[in-house]
Order: C-alpha cells, then structure tokens, then sequence
C-alpha cells in the first residue's frame, strides 16, 4: 500500500495547473463547495503519485464536512475523518460515518493505526503545529505515508481572508478587517489562526527520527520552481503552500 500505483496516471506540476488551482482561491468564502471540490480532486491525484490507497486505511486531520472524503473513497481508501469543530463536519448535512471530533494535537488513535495520515491546510489553525505533526507521524504504522500541507504565513494567502493585511502582522490585520466588516474574519490571528513557514516546516523535517523525508514541495507550483526551496526569504513569499511527505520507519 505504500507505493504509488501502477498504471496510474502520471501527476505532473504544470503551470496550467497551478494557474487553475490559485485561480479557485477567490471562491473559498463565497463558494466552498466549489474551491474544496477542485482541491480535493487534486490532492487525490497528488497522493495517489506517493502511494496506492486501493484498501489503505486513512485518517484525514482536520477532514472538514466531506469533500476529501469522496476523492479518498474513489481511489480506493477506507476513509476516517477527525475534526475539533463538529460544525465544520456537518458543513454538508449530516455528519458522516467515520468521523470523530477531536484535537489534531492529541490524535485519539494508537500508535501505528493507519496506513496514510493526511492533512491539508489544517497545521495553520493551531497553535501547536509541530506537536500535531508529531501526532500524525505516532499514528502511521511503519511503512505508512505520512502527507502533511498547509497555507504557509508569508505567502499571498497566508492571511486568509485578512490578506494581503497579514504582511504588516497578524493582529494588525484582524483589527483592519474587523474594522472594514464590522464582523471577526473566520480565520482570527492568535485564536484560530497563526503564523507558520516554511522555514518552520523544513526545520521540523530535517529533524525527523521516525520517518524518512519523501518529499519537500511547493503545492500548487509549477514543477520548475521548486529549486526555490532551498533560497532562505524567497521561498516563504513564493510558496503559498507547502507539502511535506514522510514515510514511517
């Protein structure tokens, strides 16, 4: 289960893809069904480059009210949900089977209990990113997959809905957007909300004792960018997400 599929087809960073992709970041508020559709399509044909997931067990961190779980199952995984907010799983009607509430900083799984862990622009809505990295790696069984995204700070939308505010801090641009709107933004700098890079994410990697690194990746860019990585100060504002793809010991 731990290797891509034969036969499949091949997943490739094109230019139009990332043009399509950053292309539906407008539609995330006003039309999520049809932004998390795209993104969920796309991140199973990106899994399915590192491994088969015809009869894999996957837990999704932060799997939301469903749109990765359709993807998921159609390639084949036996598919497991956790998110903190039930709201958030309910988002499509009612909560699915295979859904748990719970925290992503303390996975309520045991140690190796799945073949894939999974998660996707979750690691920047908590306020201890690592230690939920680490949870996702603990629940892996050896051999498994572990594939880790999120909206990296320093990128065009690392503020979210308060972007492009974000650049002048945080803070600073909840209060703007709460002065604009007259409303909080669903994303709140400090509370659900907060600033993680890629230097943080490159650091974390390299320290790794229980898996083996994979992969490293920009998501959404085209494949001939991805040299930039290695360029300290470039790499957070031309990388708008980043991929981390381990394999368990």
């Amino acid at each position: 289960m731990s290797a891509p599929r034969d036969g499949a087809p091949r997943w490739r960073a094109t230019l139009q893809r990332a043009v399509r992709l950053l292309g539906e970041f407008r539609h995330e508020q006003t039309d999520p069904a049809r932004f998390y559709g795209a993104l969920a399509e796309d991140s199973a044909e990106q899994l399915r480059h590192f491994v088969d997931l015809r009869g894999a067990l996957m837990l999704d961190v932060g799997g939301g009210p469903g749109y990765f779980r359709d993807a998921f199952q159609r390639e084949g995984a036996s598919y497991l949900a956790l998110d903190a907010d039930a709201g958030e799983l309910a988002g499509l009607g009612d909560i699915a089977t295979g859904t748990v509430v719970g925290s992503g900083m303390e996975l309520p799984f045991r140690d190796a209990a799945f073949d894939v862990c999974y998660s996707s622009n979750v690691l920047e809505h908590v306020p201890d990113p690592w230690r939920m990295a680490e949870e996702m790696v603990r629940v892996t069984r050896p051999g498994g997959t572990v594939f880790l995204s999120w909206t990296v700070w320093f990128g065009p939308h690392g503020g979210h809905e308060t972007a492009p505010w974000h650049f002048l801090g945080g803070r600073r641009a909840r209060a703007r957007y709460r002065r604009t709107h007259g409303h909080e933004p669903k994303n709140r700098f400090g509370e659900s909300l907060f600033a993680v890079t890629v230097r943080d994410g490159l650091r974390w990697a390299r320290r790794q004792q229980d898996a083996d690194v994979v992969a490293l990746l920009p998501r959404y860019n085209p494949r001939w960018t991805w040299w930039l990585l290695r360029v300290p100060v470039v790499r957070e504002v031309v990388t708008w997400n980043l991929v981390i793809v381990l394999r368990k010991r």
